[in-house]
């Protein structure tokens, strides 16, 4: 008999033209009942993005998936922005200056669903790749004023950036206490099990449920969420992991070190975190 407990996956992405809800219905079969829904990338839509309202049918298109998913019964929460990587494709027919105004706009436009109740959190970062001094630099201005952004509204501002370990944490949180926000508002998607690090610095983390991970991550204790990266690519089946992974990984956790911990983990930090209710 599964534990009757919340299970919260703190980053998916669902896509229509993919396995869309039968993906989700995976997640709900294997004990999972709540997602925090992140916008895809506008160029995985095919949306070439000319100006900043380029980014509205992909905010819209979230927030309608995210009704689809609450009526199966499922909680779903979307955090809704600008991919990082958006600058390399901007920048291709656009100027550096151009592309990072845009994007910021695109963030402002984000803040405006957040303002209304219609999201819970703005996606923001910086590149995962290497790229040129300007641009690393324009990437830091574009996630800073994501972090203004969430101070303004008091929401959590979900971050996709480069592999991080201490030193990178570091600079992120630097970056975002000169803002102002709430320091708990600061997720790091994608996080290793740095559970220690990231409470020093404020920083929340949401721990790649690969394997291993978890188990690391409950060594230094709660504080961090868990996250698949599902990405609903029809290309790429199955990536980054499965929408099963997290509520059968959280059973089976359940055996060893019991329900409570993970009340605090799928229950407690994203309500803290995301402002939400994470109800049963």
């Amino acid at each position: 008999m599964p534990a009757k407990i919340p299970i919260t996956d703190n980053h998916m992405h669902i896509d229509p033209r993919a396995r869309g809800l039968a993906a989700v219905k995976d997640f709900q079969n294997a004990g999972g009942t709540h997602i925090i829904l992140v916008t895809k990338p506008t160029w995985t839509l095919g949306i070439t993005v000319k100006k900043p309202e380029d980014y509205l049918p992909v905010f819209d298109e979230t927030v309608e998936i995210a009704a689809k998913i609450r009526e199966m019964g499922v909680g779903a929460f979307p955090v809704l922005g600008v991919h990082p990587a958006e600058i390399s494709k901007l920048t291709e027919y656009m100027e550096l200056g151009e592309a990072a105004e845009t994007m910021k706009k695109g963030l402002e436009l984000a803040a405006d669903y957040v303002e209304k109740g219609l999201a819970v959190g703005i996606k923001s970062g910086r590149p995962h790749y290497p790229v040129p001094g300007e641009v690393w630099e324009a990437s830091n201005e574009i996630m800073e004023h994501a972090f203004s952004l969430g101070r303004d509204q008091d929401c959590a501002v979900q971050l996709h950036t480069e592999s991080v370990e201490e030193p990178e944490l570091t600079d992120i949180a630097e970056r975002a206490r000169k803002t102002g926000i709430k320091m708990y508002r600061v997720v790091k998607h994608y996080a290793p099990p740095l559970v220690n690090a990231c409470e020093k610095l404020g920083v929340f983390p949401g721990v790649i449920c690969s394997k291993g991970a978890i188990e690391k991550a409950l060594e230094e204790g709660t504080r961090f969420m868990m996250e698949t990266d599902y990405i609903d690519d029809p290309e790429r089946p199955g990536a980054v992991l499965g929408p099963k992974t997290i509520p059968r990984r959280t059973l089976k956790l359940v055996e060893k070190h019991g329900e409570e911990p993970f009340w605090t983990i799928h229950k407690e930090n994203p309500e803290k975190v995301y402002d939400i209710e994470i109800e049963m």
